[in-house]
């Protein structure tokens, strides 16, 4: 996993390298609410809570998410209750827009969910997705169908936030969801959070591992073509 984790790290340096959490772009995201740690943890699992509404995707682009990402991820990775018990991720869609979809080549979000199931030493426990839109479903569905089945099993989509209380505790979500700490309480101690562990985070950019792209397994798996017959976009995409 270490290895393959190195590898990741220098195939994609602009998702993965220098995450500053001073650099502009990536504060003004975080600034955002885009993505936020809630302070409780739902059966002893971190959860992540992501607002597609309040990423700007005339803005930005896919890099700048992934690296937010990637950020929030290192920035949380160290604590050993999550690399035992695993994160849980609560993604709200509503404000989705078609821009959204733009943003992205399919082979991009092939390699990404690759990096989430393969390379990264994170356990993905549930991924909760709620005001799904018209326009975020192609999305969705086609990035689910890449996903293996234990992955498959763990997302859980709802028709109404009232369906999502079934399942989540509502007084962990942020006091806009039916809980009861505000959002931005919740980002101001993540951002200090963010402050403390900038330096350390830098300093990953240090580490290095040879690569030989001709004989890397990783590296033909990345690189080996969709094989599903389009130009590369969503444009054309129809998943059952």
């Amino acid at each position: 996993m270490l290895e393959r984790y190195l590898t990741i790290r220098q195939l994609y340096p602009q998702w993965f390298r220098n995450l500053d959490c001073e650099d502009k772009d990536l504060a003004d995201i975080i600034n955002s609410g885009y993505l936020v740690p809630l302070l409780e943890r739902e059966n002893g699992r971190l959860i992540l809570f992501s607002c597609a509404g309040k990423f700007d995707p005339h803005k930005y682009t896919s890099a700048h998410m992934v690296r937010a990402h990637s950020l929030v991820t290192e920035a949380l990775m160290d604590d050993e209750v999550n690399q035992i018990n695993g994160y849980t991720y609560i993604n709200d869609e509503s404000g989705f827009q078609m821009a959204h979809i733009s943003l992205w080549s399919l082979t991009d979000v092939r390699n990404i969910l690759r990096c989430i199931q393969n390379t990264t030493p994170m356990r993905h426990k549930a991924n909760h997705f709620l005001n799904i839109s018209s326009n975020a479903i192609k999305l969705i569905e086609f990035a689910v169908s890449l996903l293996n089945e234990k992955l498959k099993n763990r997302i859980f989509m709802y028709k109404s936030i009232d369906e999502m209380y079934e399942k989540i505790d509502r007084k962990i979500l942020p006091k806009e969801y039916g809980g009861e700490v505000p959002l931005e309480e919740m980002l101001e101690t993540f951002k200090a959070l963010l402050k403390e562990k900038r330096e350390k985070i830098l300093s990953l950019d240090d580490m290095y591992i040879e690569i030989d792209e001709k004989s890397c397994p990783l590296v033909s798996e990345m690189n080996e073509e969709l094989g599903i017959g389009i130009d590369g976009t969503f444009k054309k995409l129809t998943v059952d």
